[in-house]
């Protein structure tokens, strides 16, 4: 999948990755995809909350050598 821009939220804990991905997103176009990655677990509900409740769509999220990957669609 290509992403329009990567955000590397790994080392941090909540609530950056929500901060970092809010602000990356600000910057997209609509139909843009971003790629977060996060090592930290409460990523798995909160990127996914964020996206819901922001009108955003979560198309895939996968964990790959530790590291949570979330794409995300800009609406």
């Amino acid at each position: 999948m290509e992403s329009s821009q990567v955000v590397d939220a790994k080392g941090l804990v909540c609530p950056m990755p929500i901060v970092y991905t809010k602000k990356a997103m600000d910057k997209l176009e609509p139909g843009q995809i971003l790629e977060v990655h996060a090592t930290d677990r409460g990523a798995l509900a909160d990127v996914p909350a964020w996206a819901k409740a922001a009108g955003h769509t979560l198309i895939e999220q996968k964990e790959v050598a530790n590291v949570l990957m979330f794409f995300i669609e800009k609406v």
